[in-house]
């Protein structure tokens, strides 16, 4: 994990998208089979859009068949935070990047049986990838 990163709300705004801005600030999500890295099977790292933290890695993304990138496991502990969340009449789990605070997605407990059983959720719009090189 490295040093916190800490904007102002105009910063955020200057430097992110408009929907990037609406699920990394606003704790946002983006429709589901709409995100870029739903379906995408390519070797490399998932970071963190806004502030390129290191979060997941194409080993552990799987068909989850939820509409959302889905992650059996983070790849290093520390790199995520996660809070309970009882927005919209719902119990979940949020996860955050642990280095700017932005929202990512929700945890939930089905996931593959064979690995960890956690299915990390993950908007899209929250991540980007970095492609293993010569890939």
């Amino acid at each position: 994990m490295t040093d916190k990163i800490t904007r102002t709300d105009a910063e955020w705004q200057s430097l992110l998208t408009p929907d990037q801005y609406a699920v990394l600030r606003q704790h946002g999500t983006e429709r589901p089979f709409t995100g870029e890295y739903v379906h995408t099977k390519t070797p490399g790292t998932y970071q963190c859009a806004a502030c390129g933290q290191s979060l997941f890695t194409s080993d552990t993304k799987f068909d989850s068949g939820s509409g959302w990138p889905s992650f059996w496991d983070v790849i290093a502990e520390g790199n995520v935070t996660l809070k309970s969340d009882y927005s919209y009449g719902m119990q979940r789990v949020e996860v955050s990047c642990s280095r700017c605070g932005g929202h990512l997605g929700h945890l939930f407990d089905d996931g593959p049986a064979e690995t960890t059983g956690m299915r990390y959720c993950i908007n899209s719009l929250s991540i980007k990838l970095e492609t293993k090189a010569g890939e």
